[in-house]
């Protein structure tokens, strides 16, 4: 069934688990994923992110996607990560997805109330939930890579000025995680998701997911995490899984893509069990 952030993570938030927002780019990527919330009965979130359109376009991700939510029996959220820009938050919410995330975490403070402000009394009157982010969550390498993450940290009262002024349903905190691959072990300020977790009232996202260790997760989750955003992990178990098909002697596409689909789904369940919301929907 299509929901959005607020039906899966305000139970989540209340009950102390995690749900998994798993970002894919194609068929085999969605159908993985939602095999995996079906079998597990956990609660889900779907969809792709800004960056991520050269290799899935965002009208045809939604023909694809929404309807798959819509059949299923758990709650599925069609969630557009890491919105750049106004005019692809509100196509995202044209084309029917139940949530987005507006990114206006590298604008100033002020601008970043005022856009998201406006993103979020839109995305309210069609019925969707909308995420932002305070401080700033870059990447593990290239020209969005931080020397000194620790400067970019999401403040907790600046945090609670922020969502009392934006109306956001749920706010991507930056505490120590990276997107991409890591190349060092993450230290994550959990204290401080605690602080923030205290001082608003509404559910907290952690970024940069892939790579964190089991333990990173769970006490992330117990500090106040709600929503944990995943791509990398199933985006190279799926090119992990067509690269031993190949080695089975497997060469064509229909051959190919059972692998993808299996390897993704137990990817995700992977997840959803360390989260702690299997039996959650």
């Amino acid at each position: 069934m299509l929901v959005n952030l607020n039906d899966v993570l305000l139970p989540a938030a209340e009950k102390g688990y995690g749900v998994g927002l798993f970002n894919t780019v194609n068929f085999e990527m969605a159908r993985g994923v939602l095999q995996a919330a079906q079998e597990l009965r956990a609660p889900v979130i779907i969809g792709t992110a800004e960056i991520l359109l050269p290799y899935g376009p965002l009208e045809e991700l939604s023909d694809m996607i929404l309807p798959m939510a819509k059949k299923a029996d758990v709650p599925v959220v069609v969630h557009y990560d890491h919105g750049l820009t106004f005019e692809k938050c509100v196509e995202a919410l044209k084309l029917g997805f139940s949530s987005i995330m507006y990114d206006c975490s590298t604008d100033s403070y002020e601008e970043n109330i005022r856009k998201v402000k406006e993103i979020t009394k839109l995305a309210h009157l069609f019925g969707a939930t909308v995420e932002a982010e305070l401080g700033h969550v870059g990447d593990n390498e290239g020209v969005s890579a931080l020397e000194r993450p620790e400067d970019y940290y999401t403040d907790p009262d600046m945090a609670k000025d922020f969502t009392d002024h934006t109306g956001v349903d749920a706010l991507a905190i930056a505490v120590g995680t990276a997107h991409g691959l890591y190349k060092f072990k993450p230290k994550l300020d959990f204290e401080r998701i605690t602080k923030i977790k205290n001082a608003i009232g509404i559910p907290l996202v952690l970024h940069g997911g892939s790579g964190l260790s089991g333990t990173d997760f769970q006490t992330a989750i117990a500090h106040g995490i709600s929503k944990i955003n995943i791509f990398t992990d199933i985006n190279i178990a799926a090119a992990s899984a067509a690269a031993k098909a190949l080695a089975d002697g497997k060469t064509a596409m229909t051959d190919i893509i059972p692998y993808q689909v299996e390897a993704v789904a137990e990817a995700t369940k992977a997840k959803m069990e360390l989260f702690g919301c299997v039996g959650r929907g």
